[in-house]
């Protein structure tokens, strides 16, 4: 067949012309302004649920104080699998109701360990960990930070990571005799040759968790949408906790999380998402591959793009932190969803409660990012 696409693409080849033949048949990622429309279309994607969104069995399985931070062990489940596993964290001391941040992990292939990339529990930083933090988070426990900022964070496990993380022992035998090697290739090396194995396998592994969400109706982005409703209700319904001020946060799979938490939450008063906007189109080719299936739920792109979830919910407060030496994504799709997202916010009646930040350099969290992310929600969520 003669390739008629006025573009190539590497990742396609001699089927690169597939992309026009697709979008004489539905356009990818039509406009869905934010409003009541857009949030039934994106519930029609991410509407997967259970009951009342309500955490069942909640249990508080010990506390500490350390460096200024009270912090409380919590699990409960949310229905199937295994319990979650959370930390709880908040200034010592702290006696009066605090406004409330759910602070979320990301993806990065690493999904042996899940919330203690961002927080630290009683045992304090997990050496496996130090190198990737050191990488995208400069260092840094960030959650552990906000809860001295004065808020209540809760930082949970999520679907396949964690304490939600699926055994070796129920992958395919294929998947683990090639997860040496795909660990090898996921620069994890400081993690340890164990880690390492795991997260090779579980990257294989998320292929087929996402063929079982298709087979069951739903997708992984729906599944971890709704554990992530199900920690936002418990946080709001806390007695220590201001529920009308409660917001989010994440880096790359986290600002993933934040985003379709935001588009499926109605009563969610500030979000933030760092390392993870990009428009659809302009991911086509090199940047489709480094992403999870999370990135990519069935359905959405023929309703709206990326950034429209994450605009769905204006006039909330929105933060969105750029990085423009991000290799998983384009100058012109970060450009093309600040632009997008200006405008609904705009069109919305309230063009200064959406911020977008650009900074030079990698994929990451570091330091000076959430500092400014830090400033942003002291302005949004602070009595």
């Amino acid at each position: 067949m003669t390739n008629t696409s006025p573009r190539g693409y590497r990742h396609l080849g001699s089927y690169s012309d597939l992309v026009a033949v697709a979008g004489r048949f539905r356009p990818l990622a039509p406009s869905a302004p934010p409003g009541a429309e857009t949030r039934r279309k994106a519930w029609d994607v991410l509407g997967f649920s259970f009951g009342d969104e309500q955490p069942l069995d909640l249990r508080s399985e010990g506390t500490w104080v350390a460096d200024g931070v009270e912090g409380e062990r919590l699990s409960w489940s949310v229905g199937y699998g295994p319990r979650t596993a959370a930390l709880l964290l908040k200034p010592a001391g702290a006696k009066e109701r605090l406004p409330g941040i759910l602070a979320l992990h990301d993806h990065g292939h690493f999904k042996f360990y899940g919330k203690e990339k961002i927080a630290d529990g009683p045992e304090g930083p997990i050496p496996e960990l130090a190198g990737f933090r050191d990488t995208y988070y400069g260092g840094r426990a960030f959650a552990n930070l906000l809860a001295r900022e004065g808020y209540a964070v809760l930082v949970p496990d999520c679907f396949l990571w964690g304490s939600r993380r699926f055994p070796l022992d129920v992958m395919p035998e294929r998947e683990l005799s090639l997860a040496e090697a795909v660990g090898r290739t996921l620069e994890q090396e400081s993690a340890g040759p164990d880690i390492m194995r795991y997260n090779g396998a579980a990257y294989l592994h998320e292929h087929l968790v996402a063929k079982y969400c298709t087979l069951l109706g739903t997708n992984i982005t729906a599944v971890v949408a709704y554990e992530d409703r199900v920690a936002l209700n418990l946080l709001r319904a806390r007695s220590d906790v201001l529920d009308e001020r409660v917001g989010c946060i994440g880096l790359s799979g986290g600002g993933l999380r934040a985003t379709t938490l935001r588009a499926t939450y109605d009563d969610l008063a500030a979000c933030v998402v760092a390392g993870m906007m990009n428009t659809y189109p302009e991911l086509l080719d090199h940047c489709v591959a480094p992403h999870t299936w999370m990135l990519f739920p069935a359905g959405w792109g023929r309703k709206g793009d990326w950034p429209d979830l994450a605009a769905s919910g204006a006039p909330a407060p929105l933060l969105v932190q750029y990085l423009l030496g991000d290799a998983q994504f384009t100058v012109a799709g970060m450009r093309g969803s600040d632009e997008r997202m200006a405008e609904s916010y705009a069109a919305a009646g309230a063009p200064h409660a959406y911020k977008g930040e650009f900074y030079p350099g990698p994929h990451r969290f570091d330091a000076p990012m959430q500092d400014a992310a830090f400033a942003w929600l002291r302005q949004n969520l602070q009595p």
